[in-house]
C-alpha cells in the first residue's frame, strides 16, 4: 500500500498539471497534502464553476498515464527564476527559499515541473484513479493574509482504496446532516447578525439555556472539588499584558480599546489568567492558604481572521471553564489528579472517547517561549510523567504548547470519529515569576507558588458546536431546552392536558404545552423535528384510565404511564444525566 502523503502530495501536483493544460493562462502557487486529501491554488483569468471540476478530473486522470517518474532537479537561484519568471508567486516562493538558505528544487512528470521539496510516488501508475475526487471549490488569501489576493482553491479527496473514500463521503454526508449551523437554525438556539459582527454569536432562549447547563453541570463538580469562581473585567490595561507576556507574544490576536477620556491602552482580555494573578497578589499567602484555585465564565474576545470564522467552531466572542490553581509544588500532582479525574467524568457524561497531546515547546523555535529553558525541560518531563502514571494514553505535539507553558492538551473524538482539541491543563512557572507572586512558607522564606491553568470542556460555544453534531440535535435529556411535549389529540382534551402540564412545571420539567387547533400527526411530526426527548399523547382513552401515552424520541411508544410514574421516570433521567 502507497504512503498516503505521498499519493496526496502526487495528486496536488497532477491537479496543476491538468488545470494548466485546460486553461493555459492560469498561475499555478502551492498545493500541500491535508488529512483528507489535498488541495492547490490557482489564480484563473475567470471564475471556475463547480461543473469544472468533472472535466478537470477526467484530465487529470488521462495525464497518470504518462507520469511514469517524479524527477528531482537541484537547480541555481537563475534556472529557478527562469522557470517561474511569468509567475509572481513562484519567484515570492523562491525568495523565501533564498531567504532560509534552503535549497530550490524542481520537480517533473510529464510536461509539468513544479518548485517542491519532494515526497511522491515512484510512479502514478501505482495509484488508485478510483480512490480520489475533487471535491469542492473555495476562496483563499494567498499565504492566508487577507491583505493578499484572493486565489481559487480546488480541494480533493484521496485515499488508498475507492472503499476508503467512499467511507469517508459517507460520513460527510453525515456530517452535514449534524452541522451545528444548520442544527442551530433549526433547533432555535443562536443567530449572527451583520450588523452585530462577524463571530459574535447571539443565543435565543434555548441556546442560552443549554450553555448555561453545562457550564453549571461544570461548576457544581469543581464547587465539590473546593474550587471557588471570580468574576473579572473583560477589558484591561494594555500593562498587564505586557507584564504577562501576551502583549508581545499575542498582541495581534487582541482587540484593542480606545477610551474617549484617557490616552491608556486597553484590550479586551483573550484569557483570565493575567486577571486571575491579581486576585491573588491582592494579598499575601501563605503556604497554610494555599492550593487556591480560582474558576471564571467572563467573555473572552480573540481577533481571528474572517476567513477562519466557522460558526460557534471559530468565534470572536466566547466563555471558557477556565480555572487557574496557585499551589506549592508538592502540591501539583494532587491537583492535577484531581482535574484529570473531573476531565474523565464530564467526558464520559457526554460519550465522548479522548487521548491526550503533550504539547511541548518547538525545537527549531525556542526564542518563542518565555522563562527558562531548565524550567521547561523539568515541566515537559513532569508533565510527561503524570500522564503515564494516569495511564492516559498520549501523543506528542512539538510546537505546540503556549508560550509560557507546555500543555497536556485533551483530544475528544466524536460519533463520526473526528478529533477535537478541547480541555488542556498546565504547569506554569512563567506568570508567577513575572508578576512575582509570593507565599510565606513554614520556615518563613518568601516562595513562588506554581500556576496550574486548566479548562475542561474549554470554550461552551465549540463545546456546544460538538456536542450538537456529536448528537446530531438530539440532546440528552437533561440538557434539552425542552424536556416533554405534551400534545392533547383534540381541543376537548386541553383541560386534563394543562394539569399534565403544571404538575410536569411544579416537579422542575421543562414542557411544551402543544394546544394549536392541529390534527395529531402535525404535532407529533413538530415535537420529532425539534428532536424533543419526550412527549405525551392525551386523547379520550388516557382521560379514562387517568394516565398519558409516553413516546420516546430514541425508543419508541412506551405505552401507558401515570403520572407519577412519568415525573419519577423523568426526574431520575434528569439527575443520572443518562
Amino acid at each position: 500500500m502507497q504512503d498516503i502523503e505521498k499519493v496526496r502530495h502526487s495528486l496536488a501536483h497532477l491537479l496543476a498539471a491538468a488545470v494548466l493544460e485546460l486553461y493555459p493562462d492560469t498561475l499555478n502557487t502551492i498545493g500541500p497534502a491535508v488529512d483528507n486529501g489535498f488541495y492547490y491554488d490557482f489564480e484563473f483569468k475567470e471564475p471556475l464553476k463547480d461543473s469544472d471540476l468533472k472535466e478537470i478530473e477526467k484530465k487529470m486522470k488521462k495525464l497518470s498515464n504518462t507520469w511514469t517518474s517524479f524527477e528531482k532537479k537541484d537547480v541555481s537561484t537563475d534556472e529557478a527564476k527562469e522557470t517561474f519568471k511569468n509567475n509572481p508567486y513562484k519567484l515570492e516562493l523562491i525568495e523565501e527559499i533564498l531567504t532560509k538558505g534552503e535549497p530550490l528544487t524542481l520537480y517533473t512528470s510529464g510536461n509539468f515541473t513544479d518548485l517542491c521539496r519532494g515526497g511522491h510516488v515512484q510512479n502514478m501508475k501505482d495509484v488508485s484513479m478510483d480512490a480520489f475526487k475533487l471535491s469542492r471549490i473555495a476562496g483563499a488569501y494567498w499565504r492566508g493574509d487577507e491583505k493578499n489576493k484572493m486565489l481559487t482553491r480546488i480541494y480533493g479527496l484521496a485515499f488508498n482504496t475507492k472503499e476508503e473514500l467512499d467511507e469517508y463521503e459517507k460520513l460527510q454526508e453525515e456530517a452535514r446532516k449534524r452541522d451545528h449551523r444548520k442544527l442551530g437554525k433549526e433547533l432555535d438556539l443562536f443567530t449572527f447578525s451583520d450588523y452585530v459582527g462577524s463571530g459574535l454569536p447571539l443565543y435565543t432562549p434555548r441556546g442560552a439555556l443549554i450553555r448555561r447547563l453545562l457550564n453549571e453541570y461544570v461548576e457544581s463538580l469543581q464547587t465539590e472539588a473546593g474550587y471557588t469562581q471570580v468574576w473579572t473585567p473583560q477589558i484591561a490595561k494594555a500593562s498587564l499584558f505586557k507584564q504577562s507576556g501576551h502583549y508581545e507574544k499575542y498582541k495581534d490576536d487582541m482587540f484593542r480599546v480606545v477610551s474617549n477620556y484617557s490616552d491608556e491602552e486597553f484590550f479586551l482580555k483573550p484569557m483570565n489568567c493575567p486577571q486571575h494573578t491579581q486576585i491573588y497578589a491582592s494579598q499575601m499567602r501563605s503556604y497554610r492558604d494555599l492550593p487556591i484555585r480560582y474558576t471564571d465564565f467572563a467573555m473572552l474576545y480573540r481577533d481571528e481572521q474572517p476567513g477562519q470564522l466557522s460558526g460557534l467552531a471559530r468565534v470572536r466572542s466566547f466563555s471558557q471553564d477556565d480555572c487557574h490553581i496557585f499551589c506549592r509544588e508538592d502540591q501539583v500532582d494532587k491537583e492535577i489528579d484531581v482535574a484529570l479525574k473531573m476531565t474523565k467524568q464530564i467526558l464520559e457524561t457526554f460519550g465522548l472517547k479522548y487521548k491526550y497531546r503533550l504539547s511541548t515547546r518547538d525545537p527549531e523555535k525556542k526564542d518563542s517561549y518565555l522563562g527558562d529553558p531548565k524550567i521547561w525541560d523539568k515541566v515537559e518531563e513532569w508533565a510527561e510523567k503524570i500522564m503515564k502514571r494516569n495511564k492516559i494514553e498520549f501523543v506528542p505535539g512539538p510546537g505546540e504548547a503556549a508560550f509560557y507553558a507546555p500543555k497536556m492538551d485533551l483530544i475528544a473524538t466524536d460519533a463520526l470519529g473526528r478529533e477535537w482539541q478541547l480541555s488542556t491543563v498546565q504547569i506554569d512557572y512563567v506568570m508567577p515569576e513575572r508578576f512575582d507572586l509570593t507565599y510565606t512558607d513554614s520556615d518563613g522564606k518568601q516562595k513562588r507558588p506554581v500556576m496550574l491553568h486548566r479548562a475542561i470542556i474549554g470554550s461552551a460555544e465549540r463545546f456546544m458546536m460538538i456536542i450538537l453534531e456529536h448528537f446530531a440535535g438530539n440532546l440528552p435529556l437533561w440538557l434539552s431546552p425542552i424536556q416533554i411535549k405534551v400534545i392533547p389529540v383534540r381541543t376537548n382534551h386541553n383541560e386534563y392536558a394543562e394539569k399534565i402540564v403544571k404538575i410536569l412545571e411544579q416537579n422542575g420539567v421543562r414542557v411544551d404545552f402543544d394546544n394549536k387547533d392541529e390534527n395529531l400527526g402535525a404535532k407529533v411530526r413538530d415535537a420529532k423535528n425539534q428532536k424533543i426527548p419526550y412527549w405525551v399523547v392525551i386523547g379520550d382513552k388516557e382521560i379514562e384510565s387517568n394516565k398519558v401515552t409516553l413516546e420516546s424520541r430514541d425508543a419508541g411508544n412506551l405505552g401507558q404511564i401515570s403520572t407519577e410514574d412519568l415525573v419519577s421516570k423523568i426526574n431520575k433521567e434528569i439527575e443520572n444525566k443518562n
